[in-house]
């Protein structure tokens, strides 16, 4: 009955989690920010992504963790697993060639504004619609290699599923609302590449 318990705590500090995640992300407190703080918007992604990686380490550390172990693989076995790791990170690497790592940490928008080149125009991040590389075959490719990367493990305990599970359900959530503002920026350009390109798992690749 603990793990039960321990379950259902974990699943509520992760939604909260998720939800307030969700909340700084959009659009409307990103312009709420800026009426405030002006051209400060330009720290924005930056501080989004230290309080993102602060609140993982929170729930890591503070949450329940059920130590029901689920399976333990016996070697050889448990190395099988590093190859389709090392296939993801690969896949991450590919991902970032084609997009601006300093940008998407938030490194390229506070060095604009320190040489006095942020837009007023621009919020938290320059967006570009990407039909390349990996992005033909995910609309999301990072969420992919990410949950691959997540689902191979040696050795899984029952905190380790919940939060897999929660991470999962947290990227196809969280990309629906990106979604819809890329929809808002590219308008039909995006519409018409949601209808060709899958929205996580490149299942077309098989046809």
């Amino acid at each position: 009955m603990n793990y039960v318990f321990d379950v259902i705590v974990l699943v509520f500090l992760f939604a909260l989690y998720g939800f307030i995640h969700s909340v700084v992300a959009s659009e409307k407190v990103k312009v709420y920010f800026k009426k405030i703080f002006g051209k400060l918007i330009a720290f924005y992604r930056l501080l989004y992504n230290v309080f993102a990686l602060a609140g993982l380490y929170f729930i890591w550390e503070l949450a329940p963790h059920p130590s029901l172990q689920i399976y333990k693989l016996p070697p050889p076995y448990d190395y099988l697993v590093l190859i389709p790791q090392f296939i993801s990170l690969v896949g991450m690497l590919w991902c970032f060639k084609y997009i601006c790592f300093k940008e998407f940490v938030g490194l390229n928008q506070v060095d604009r504004y320190l040489r006095n080149e942020y837009s007023d125009k621009d919020l938290d991040e320059n967006y570009t619609l990407r039909i390349e590389g990996p992005y033909k075959y995910s609309r999301h490719p990072i969420y992919f290699f990410s949950i691959i990367f997540l689902m191979f493990r040696a050795e899984m305990s029952l905190f380790y599923l919940t939060m897999f599970i929660s991470f999962t359900a947290y990227f196809y959530i969280g990309s629906y609302y990106e979604e819809k503002k890329m929809v808002r920026l590219f308008g039909d350009d995006y519409r018409s590449y949601q209808k060709k390109v899958p929205r996580i798992f490149p299942y077309k690749i098989l046809h």
